[in-house]
């Protein structure tokens, strides 16, 4: 029994922090340190993005996954990276999950880095340890 509870405790972040995509798969989730998500579900054909408080987005886009793109860790080097773009005409919202791996306890970055005609205007930063990261492997082109 106490294993079962242990497990519960343990899942209970992931599964609140993935709650918003349904049936869509969780790519990425996560809560920042002012308390808005940043999530990114894959629904199979189309790729949503959502920012905002729990139930109050401010951002919601989905577009079609030919439009999204991914930069995916080579496997070499010190810092594991891995980022999901989401066009939405001039600005990308790019996701972000990266470790380094050198370090003895492998800190995590984790958030939305906001691209406007290709320079950076806002990076948030994940806070907390609820990150649920499923970038990694995902089936999108290359980002350029």
């Amino acid at each position: 029994m106490k294993q079962w509870i242990i497990a519960a405790l343990l899942l209970a972040p992931a599964v609140e922090a993935g709650a918003a995509c349904g049936k869509a798969r969780t790519v990425f989730a996560c809560t920042t340190a002012q308390g808005k998500e940043v999530e990114v579900c894959d629904a199979g054909a189309t790729l949503s993005y959502r920012f905002g408080r729990p139930g109050r987005p401010e951002m919601m886009l989905s577009v079609p996954r030919s439009a999204a793109s991914t930069s995916q860790w080579p496997g070499i080097g010190r810092y594991i990276s891995y980022s999901v773009d989401i066009p939405n005409g001039h600005t990308v919202y790019s996701v972000f999950w990266g470790a380094d791996r050198n370090a003895e306890d492998h800190p995590v970055e984790a958030g939305v880095n906001v691209l406007v005609n290709g320079q950076s205007a806002a990076i948030v930063k994940c806070g907390g340890e609820r990150i649920v990261q499923n970038i990694e492997g995902i089936d999108l082109k290359p980002t350029e």
